[in-house]
């Protein structure tokens, strides 16, 4: 049922942007070796601040925020044996739709062996927007993934909520043809929404983090939920080979430093990783 306020309509204008990233191990060395892009997407020059063997991508949005129409497509490949952690350089910002849907596709390939960490900064859902997002990951044997999303719904810093419009978020992650998550949302704009226990409950930010890649014990699982100190509602759950988090409260720092926390936690007991936290996170 569509609880906009004025009919969603699909558009050929807007940015069509597009980024493709291929990762390869060269002699214990994860490389970028393929990047092509088109605007407003880019990747800057990967760095390695852990060592050869994680690569570090930052990606770019040059148009500064997604309109109606809009269509971004993003395609991550990590090869054999690569070790990936892909962030972005700010918040994404999706703006007020005149009713036409704007949309992200992610597409995620992590052949065997190798890691993906992917953690975008917080996505701002600005009130009246109308905005999907589809991503699917597609697993190896013995591959492994690491990602969160946080989302804030309406600038609720000058008072705003996501009363108009209609958010989508559908995440597939997939296994030799099995599923191992799907979890599909959705979010019309309205008060009723905005304030029932079953949708945001009156608060403006939501977030998820899942691991897929081994079990988990219930020593980690309890640890994670020890972490966590804020005012926030937060749930931990283990899933059939893997991990999920849950937070819904109204901090960004609060559910991102849990976040952090669960991360560090979870790379140290599966990645045999010590902490780096990328530094644009830090500016």
């Amino acid at each position: 049922m569509n609880q906009c306020n004025y009919p969603i309509a699909e558009s050929e204008n807007g940015w069509h942007g597009k980024l493709n990233l291929v990762y390869a191990d060269r002699l214990g060395t994860t490389a970028l070796i393929h990047n092509s892009h088109q605007a407003p997407l880019k990747v800057q020059r990967p760095f390695y601040p852990e060592g050869q063997q994680i690569c570090h991508s930052v990606i770019l949005h040059t148009a500064g925020g997604v309109v109606g129409g809009d269509r971004m497509t993003l395609n991550f490949h990590l090869q054999p044996n690569t070790q990936a952690l892909i962030t972005t350089a700010a918040a994404s910002k999706i703006y007020r739709s005149n009713g036409i849907k704007a949309k992200q596709s992610i597409n995620i390939k992590v052949d065997a062996g190798a890691c993906l960490e992917w953690f975008p900064q917080e996505t701002i859902v600005f009130n009246g927007a109308i905005y999907r997002q589809d991503l699917r990951v597609e697993l190896a044997t013995k591959a492994s993934y690491l990602a969160w999303e946080i989302t804030r719904f309406g600038r609720s810093a000058r008072g705003e909520k996501f009363v108009q419009g209609e958010w989508r978020n559908h995440t597939e992650i997939w296994q030799q043809g099995k599923p191992l998550w799907i979890d599909r949302q959705w979010l019309p704009g309205s008060e009723d929404v905005f304030h029932s226990p079953h949708g945001l409950a009156g608060q403006p930010i939501t977030g998820s983090l899942v691991w897929v890649g081994s079990s988990v014990s219930a020593e980690i699982v309890e640890k994670a939920r020890n972490f966590w100190s804020g005012k926030g509602e937060v749930g931990v759950t283990r899933l059939e080979n893997g991990f999920l988090c849950r937070y819904r409260g109204c901090s960004t720092s609060e559910v991102r430093n849990w976040f952090i926390d669960v991360w560090q936690l979870l790379r140290m007991s599966f990645l045999n990783r010590d902490n780096c936290i990328p530094r644009v996170w830090q500016i």
